[in-house]
């Protein structure tokens, strides 16, 4: 017995119900959109951490390169505090991002979740 292929169904599906297809088509899209929506976010605080991570290597480097030169010990606990000012600063903007990151990708999810997807386990709004 022949099996028919996907495409087969799909088509006749939407001969007999073309307003199911549309409606289907649509949420596929509106689904499609939300996910290259996240996709973008999540790309763009990989770029942000990636950036901090170089910050971060920076950051220690020139404290080894002042850490090495200090003739005195004045000197190394200067070049010390400098460099721990410098990351409770960057900690404190870590923070701050983290959250918005947090907060950004969970609106993206509660968008995507307010279009009706996976609200009640069928795909659709419960009413």
């Amino acid at each position: 017995m022949k099996q028919k292929e996907p495409s087969e169904g799909a088509s006749s599906f939407a001969f007999f119900f073309p307003e199911l297809a549309a409606m289907g088509k649509e949420r596929y899209e509106e689904l499609l959109n939300a996910q290259t929506d996240i996709l973008e976010r999540v790309q763009e605080t990989n770029k942000h951490w990636l950036g901090r991570i170089r910050s971060q290597a920076n950051c220690n480097s020139e404290f080894a390169f002042k850490l090495t030169g200090a003739k005195s010990i004045p000197d190394a606990m200067t070049a010390y505090q400098d460099w721990f000012k410098r990351e409770f600063e960057m900690m404190a903007e870590d923070g701050k991002r983290l959250v918005a990151d947090g907060q950004t990708l969970a609106e993206a999810g509660r968008r995507l979740l307010s279009n009706g997807w996976m609200l009640n386990g069928r795909g659709g709004a419960s009413t």
